[in-house]
């Protein structure tokens, strides 16, 4: 057996190998406790591997060895598959304490009426922390956390001024068949005098005062007339009508045109006559069985919650 080389310095134990006459590399084995911790990492891997779903195996992969998890799906099949964190959530949610609750007030809700929902506390309760979590998946991309919507884009929920109607039987249509928001573009229909004279009528239909009165006399004739046309679904008093989703006009309300930030009489015109302009097309998706798929008691549950917010948003 070889003598070991020591460096004559220091007296350590060295490799033997010298570079350049004097560098010498010194052997320092690794601590053992370094070692073991190094082996149990090594353990625990393969160990993992066996017991959890881990490497890939031709089409499929090592699956563990817990029991198959079981849990219900969005269409509300039970389905059955081998241990995984996405199975596992699903069953937990579905099973927990807190889920079983929450589904005890769901039935609870659903078997309500609107009105039995807004005398009781607990049901009261159960909606504005529901409704909350729902209003946020489902509608504060485009209404805004709060509800307040984006003017020129999407309607603000908590003022009470419903396109299509108010009452709880509309909002659920609006909720699960979603809406189509249209109105045409007149930019070839009228020509320059006659927006202009239009533009200062509408203006005139809130109480706003026109940049020309007189252009807002001809206006008037031509809204309700059939050169505009406008009446067939803003009705000639400029009211608007639920059916139609058309807007009413004469309430100070303006969701598509920016009237309300206009610093001017010309810009507020200018706001009309842009929206009179190009028109209106905005798609509201469908959130029923055919769309994003909630059932009847989630969208009896927005629509208890949506009440709730235009009442704390002290809607007229």
């Amino acid at each position: 057996m070889a003598t070991p080389v020591k460096d004559p310095l220091t007296g350590a134990e060295t490799t033997g190998h010298v570079w350049d006459e004097t560098l010498q590399e010194f052997n320092n084995p690794l601590p053992r406790w370094w070692l073991w911790t190094f082996y149990g990492t090594i353990l625990f891997t393969i160990t993992y591997w066996i017991m959890y779903p881990s490497w890939p195996i031709g089409s499929s992969y090592l699956k563990g060895m817990f029991n198959d998890i079981t849990y219900k799906t969005d269409a509300g099949e039970e389905k059955s598959t081998h241990w995984n964190m996405r199975a596992l959530l699903a069953h937990d949610m579905q099973n927990s304490e807190e889920a079983l609750k929450q589904q005890e007030y769901l039935a609870k809700v659903g078997a309500a009426s609107y009105e039995q929902i807004a005398q009781d506390a607990d049901m009261s309760s159960f909606v504005r922390s529901y409704g909350v979590g729902m209003f946020g998946d489902n509608c504060a991309a485009c209404h805004q956390a709060g509800g307040q919507g984006v003017v020129g884009q999407f309607p603000n929920l908590v003022d009470d001024d419903w396109l299509w109607g108010g009452d709880t039987t509309a909002m659920e249509t609006t909720i699960r068949g979603g809406r189509l928001g249209y109105m045409p573009a007149y930019n070839t229909t009228f020509d320059t005098t006659q927006m202009n004279q239009v533009a200062n009528y509408v203006l005139t239909l809130s109480g706003e005062a026109p940049v020309d009165a007189a252009a807002a006399a001809e206006g008037q004739k031509i809204f309700q007339g059939e050169t505009g046309g406008c009446y067939m679904c803003h009705t000639k008093e400029g009211k608007g009508m639920h059916a139609q989703g058309s807007a009413n006009l004469t309430d100070k309300v303006w969701t598509i045109a920016n009237v309300s930030a206009a610093e001017t009489p010309e810009a507020k015109l200018d706001a009309v006559k842009a929206v009179i302009t190009k028109g209106v097309k905005r798609q509201m998706p469908v959130f029923g069985k055919e769309g994003r798929n909630l059932s009847d008691t989630e969208i009896k549950v927005l629509v208890a919650y949506l009440q709730q917010m235009s009442a704390g948003a002290g809607a007229k």
